[in-house]
Order: structure tokens, then sequence, then C-alpha cells
């Protein structure tokens, strides 16, 4: 049976070789860089010049629009000993805070208050970009949805400067028929994902103008999606993701004022139909995917409040070009 003293021996050894120091000191992040996701500033700090690169990649192409106070997001990347893309994370919200926690190498604390966010990333995530940014390097839009805009399901697109916010169910078409619109000559926001600017006025959104995603069966509408194969994902449904730049047959912007705000609901046959619609449940429908602390909601709330000033409408539909002809005589009818 062994001394109390080689217990405690055998105890100490084990303390310090299992010991892993899991945060490096703030000094040790050297490289720095300002970026604006959906055009609010947010400052990276991190000891890795090939995290900048992949923020590039996910923010680059945006722009300042607004001068609030910057989200502020540290990334340290420590060696770990797997050589492997992590697994998917697990996420807990326990207000103020989010955790995300995929390993023992790889997790993130979000202070959705402070608007700040801890990274700790693994160089075998960062081997796998899609992996990385998807769960951890795009975590600044989740401080942005919940401090400084305000999250809605739906895709933007404008015509003659008036914005159109296209709601629905997943399937119900937003994408496409706001891909159909820029064909047509309206000015492109974005497809999926759309955020209010709090305290904007005017209903002012913004979105993701840099990309446009499909569901794989659209390359049977759009001619120019024929073979292009679907794009790899970390997460999510299988789709076609393309950047707009090249695009040289749409406008994009990555703002605009909503004056209509339409529900989609796609049906079999006959002609577009456009009817006022209860703003009851537009209400409930828009704060379903809200999330935060009880103030951040209330002001979301609000948000919402201020959109529904717009007119709101229902759109059922069988047909891309008699929906965007709906659409278009809809706002001319108002200009």
């Amino acid at each position: 049976m062994p001394t109390l003293e080689q217990t405690e021996a055998a105890l100490n050894s084990t303390r310090q070789s299992s010991f892993v120091k899991p945060m490096m000191d703030p000094e040790d992040l050297s490289f720095t860089e300002r970026f604006y996701p959906f055009g609010f500033p947010a400052d990276v700090r991190t000891n890795s010049q090939r995290v900048i690169e992949q923020f590039a990649s996910l923010w680059g192409k945006f722009y300042m629009e607004r001068d609030t106070e910057p989200i502020r997001c540290d990334v340290q990347v420590v060696e770990g000993a797997a050589t492997e893309c992590p697994p998917a994370p697990t996420y807990r919200l326990m207000l103020p805070l989010m955790a995300i926690v995929a390993d023992g190498d790889n997790y993130c604390i979000v202070d959705l208050v402070l608007a700040q966010a801890k990274i700790s990333i693994s160089f075998a995530a960062l081997r796998h970009p899609l992996y990385a940014q998807y769960f951890f390097l795009a975590l600044p839009a989740c401080c942005m949805a919940t401090r400084y805009a305000t999250s809605v399901h739906a895709a933007c697109v404008a015509f003659q400067g008036r914005g159109v916010l296209l709601c629905g169910d997943s399937g119900a078409g937003k994408s496409t028929l706001a891909y159909a619109c820029a064909r047509s000559g309206w000015t492109y926001v974005s497809d999926d994902g759309s955020y209010i600017v709090n305290g904007g006025g005017g209903r002012q959104v913004t979105g993701n103008c840099h990309q446009v995603r499909f569901r794989p069966a659209a390359a049977s509408i759009f001619p120019e999606l024929e073979g292009i194969e679907i794009t790899p994902r970390a997460a999510g449904k299988p789709s076609i993701e393309l950047p707009t730049a090249p695009m040289t047959h749409i406008r994009c912007t990555q703002t605009t004022q909503v004056d209509f705000v339409v529900f989609l609901s796609r049906r079999e046959g006959g002609p577009p139909r456009l009817a006022p619609l209860n703003k009851e449940m537009a209400r409930r429908s828009m704060r379903q995917v809200l999330y935060g602390s009880q103030e951040s909601l209330a002001r979301q709330y609000e948000e919402i409040e201020n959109l529904l000033t717009a007119e709101v409408f229902e759109l059922r539909y069988s047909s891309l070009e008699a929906a965007v002809d709906c659409l278009q005589a809809m706002v001319e009818a108002e200009c």
C-alpha cells in the first residue's frame, strides 16, 4: 500500500503532466484586423494569420455602413492532439452567454450583451475552412443579430428604390423568387437571411448581397445553373452557392428600405394572387426566430413592429415569371 507521501507525489505528477493551458494570454494575439459583417464593425484579434484570411473570406466583401461599437472577437489557435476535423459542436444558451463546444480544443463563449466572442480553435479545424467558418468564425453575426439588428427569415429585393421582404417557411421559394426578380432587373439584397437595422429608421434591412444560394432543383429553372455541382457545406441542406460578383446580369446592394412585406405561399397551378395579410400572423411568424436577453428581445420586438408599418401581403403563386410581374405591379401601383 503506498504511503501518504507517495500518493501526494503521484497526484502532483499527474496534475503537472495533464494540465494544458487552455487559452493564450492576450498579448499573444498579435494579428488584428477590422471587418464589417453586414456593415457593422467587428475587431478580430488572433495568433494566426490563417484566421485573418478565413475571416476575410467570410466578411471581406462587406463595407462599413454603421458606426456602432465594434464587436470584439478573440480567436486563439491551439496545437491540439487531433488531426481530423472536429465533430459538430453542441450549443447551449445561458443568457447572456452562448456556449459552443465541439471538444477540448474547439469551443467558444459569446457574450450577447457585450458583443464579445472568445474562441479556441485547433489547427486541425482550420484545415477545414467550411467547418471553421460555419461553426466558429461566423459568430460575430450572432452578436450583431442580438445587439445591433433583428433577424428576419426572409429574402430581400428592391425595385425602383422600394424594398420587398419575401418571407415564408422553408421551401416557400424565397431564394428562387429573389433571384428571379434580380434576373428581371430588380436589385438583390439577400436570399433567405435578412436583418432589420435596429434604430436605423425607415425600415432599413441589410443582408448578404455577395452570395446567392439555391436548392439543387433550381438548376432545372435557371439554365445558367445547369452543370454546377452542389456546394460542399459543413451543415444544412444541400445547395448551390454562388458569388454574385461575377454575375454581371444582376445589381446588388447591401442595404435597402423595405416598403412591402410579402409572405409566400407556393401553390400548384392558377394565376398569382396577392392579398393583404393579417399583421398578427406576420408578427407571430417573425418573432419565432428571435433570441437574446429580455432587453434585447424587447428591442427586436420594437423593430418588428416598425417593420410591420409597411404594407403586408400574402402572395400565392405557381409561376416564377408571373410572381415577379405581380410583385412589380404591386410596387409600381404605389410609386
